[in-house]
């Protein structure tokens, strides 16, 4: 449909509407032809629409059924989108006492190949940003007069001007980097009077928030992004909106917000989930508390509140042809309502994947959430990745100092992995060493340039899909301040004046550059390795006083061995000990010098390292 076509309908539309002294909205703003799912559910609003009575006029669409929320302001469209409809720009008139108004909606056609677009796994590394902290394209967004809040870069909680467009403009230094894919924090309007930089407390589920771009920029990202091969992976929100968002002045249902509207702060008490004994008001304490008093608890059990969600989450991976959802807070939503919304999404896009984040370091909790997991009480998800906490966890302990002469920590490493059983697919699983929420990495392990290395290692080759935040790889650190504005500093070289630039290596520290050069080769190397990517696993047993961790990826044609050495002392393997995986292969390359040795005598791993052998 030309576009100057559709302005002059809806300024027809408008010219109606005003003289009948309303103005209708509607959500979604567009759908599509040809979608999976042949239903939608139009939430439009406007004064008294609900007292009016709706019709349909467009070949392949009918008009099944109509619902006045108890707010009269809203009506509810449930529409049936024939296989047969054409793209265009259908009438929908409502009546009452003898006026009529008339509202035009968009269908769009869907890019080719939409349904099968889309997924990552475990060839990919994902670079998490936080927008507003990444770097600064456009200073003349910083401040938007219609906006609650300022910017104000020299408050750690304020908004700092990080945007869509300095994003686009380093989509390059990502790629040589080694990454393949980009996770954003919410970029949604979050128009809340402080803290809105963080997006968690969304106010409009459709729109992009003006002070990091707009919806067409956010097209450009992901286009650009694909163009070079990457991947864009949006954070979304089920459980919550913001306390500003345009509803809570008029919510459409009585019980639209759980609690009856009101704040009760949730018990956060996760495992009743899965407690077989919880009573169920510890249940409802958790699933229907508010997460914070700024972000109201939504009620999936409203049904036309859990298709407005569902609807929300597919239309942006329609409209701006996502790869994947990171799902913020995934065992806070009614859980029956997660079911339904990961089924609505991977059934309309096969190859879609999601990763939920379930911050528990019991395993026998994250892995309840995954797909094709047989739990106990019978509950089925269709989610096909969760963060896995528990390793991140491992891996920060058997990383950090300790005392005595024999060191557990890898131990418990080790047992992480084997805990691996209890899920149905953990090479799907998301690894990472920190994220927005937690200590930086630098900082978790002591600000230990060694041990960052080895942590940077094992990720790069254990199983799971590696998630770095930005800023990990020049060591960006927030020493004893664990505030999340401290954690989420700006990248440098972001903002114009920066006296250190990472994107260009200027100013940076030879430890900072070294750290950066590491994780560049390493990554790198990483791409090209099937076994890594897609092979099977065997590791052994912690030695040599409990500090040598020896793990194993493998396919028919290719072994990586990584040995990691956190003894003060060097280490010396007899590779003979390992011969059920190398077979006799002695002759193996180093994965990130090039250098191909005969190891016939044996390995030696220097102190405090981690080494990455390719036996071909």
């Amino acid at each position: 449909m030309n576009r100057t076509l559709i302005f002059c309908l809806l300024f027809l539309w408008s010219s109606t509407s005003l003289l009948a002294k309303t103005e209708l909205m509607a959500d979604p703003p567009h759908w599509w032809v040809g979608m999976a799912n042949q239903h939608v559910q139009l939430m439009v609003r406007g004064e008294n629409i609900g007292a009016h009575t709706a019709s349909v006029d467009y070949d392949g669409v009918t008009l099944i059924l109509t619902r006045s929320g108890d707010s009269k302001n809203y009506l509810f469209l449930n529409l049936e989108i024939a296989p047969t409809a054409k793209a265009g720009v259908m009438l929908i008139k409502f009546k009452s006492q003898g006026k009529t108004l008339k509202f035009y909606y968009e269908l769009k056609q869907r890019k080719k190949g939409a349904s099968l677009s889309g997924g990552f796994d475990a060839s990919d590394v994902i670079y998490l940003i936080t927008p507003d902290r990444f770097a600064n394209g456009n200073p003349d967004n910083d401040q938007v007069n219609s906006m609650k809040e300022d910017p104000d870069r020299a408050f750690h909680g304020g908004r700092h001007g990080g945007d869509l467009r300095g994003i686009i403009d380093h989509l390059q230094y990502i790629k040589d980097m080694g990454f393949t894919a980009i996770w954003l924090n919410p970029i949604l309007e979050n128009d809340m009077e402080k803290w809105s930089y963080h997006g968690y407390s969304t106010t409009d589920f459709y729109k992009v928030d003006p002070r990091y771009g707009t919806l067409e920029e956010y097209h450009e990202l992901c286009d650009r992004a694909h163009e070079m091969g990457l991947k864009v992976i949006a954070d979304m929100i089920e459980n919550h909106c913001g306390s500003n968002h345009w509803w809570m002045s008029d919510l459409p249902f009585k019980d639209w917000i759980n609690n009856d509207g009101k704040y009760v702060q949730t018990t956060h008490r996760r495992e009743t989930i899965q407690d077989p004994y919880a009573s169920a008001s510890d249940k409802k304490k958790h699933s229907d508390g508010w997460f914070d008093k700024t972000m109201p608890d939504l009620n999936q059990r409203n049904a036309f509140m859990a298709e407005y969600l569902i609807q929300n989450s597919i239309w942006w991976v329609e409209e701006v042809g996502l790869d994947g959802i990171r799902q913020d807070t995934y065992p806070y939503p009614d859980k029956t309502f997660m079911t339904a919304w990961s089924k609505s999404i991977m059934t309309e896009y096969p190859k879609f994947k999601i990763v939920g984040e379930e911050w528990s370091l019991n395993p026998n909790i994250v892995s309840y959430w995954q797909k094709d997991k047989v739990n106990y009480d019978g509950y089925v998800s269709y989610l096909p990745s969760v963060m896995d906490f528990p390793l991140q966890a491992a891996l920060r302990n058997a990383l950090q100092e300790e005392t005595g002469a024999y060191s557990e920590k890898f131990a418990d490493l080790y047992r992480c992995l084997a805990n691996d059983y209890l899920y149905p697919y953990p090479k799907d699983l998301v690894i990472f060493a920190d994220n927005h929420d937690m200590d930086r990495f630098f900082t978790q392990v002591n600000e230990d340039l060694d041990m960052w290395k080895i942590g940077l290692s094992y990720l790069a080759v254990t199983r799971g899909i590696p998630q770095f935040y930005y800023g990990t790889e020049i060591l960006m650190s927030n020493g004893d301040d664990g505030s999340h504005g401290v954690i989420r500093s700006d990248f440098p070289g972001g903002w114009a004046g920066d006296r250190e630039n990472g994107f260009e290596g200027m100013g940076l520290t030879e430890e900072q550059t070294d750290a950066q050069n590491f994780m560049k080769n390493l990554l790198t190397w990483r791409k090209n390795s099937k076994a890594v990517h897609e092979g099977d696993l065997m590791h052994f047993a912690p030695l040599f006083a409990g500090r040598r961790y020896v793990l194993f990826r493998f396919t028919k044609d290719e072994k990586v061995m990584l040995v990691i050495n956190k003894s003060d002392k060097a280490d010396h393997l007899d590779l003979k000990d390992y011969d059920e995986v190398l077979q006799g292969n002695r002759v193996g390359t180093d994965a990130l010098t090039k250098e191909k040795t005969n190891f016939e005598k044996g390995l030696d791993v220097p102190a405090r390292s981690a080494m990455i052998i390719q036996f071909f």
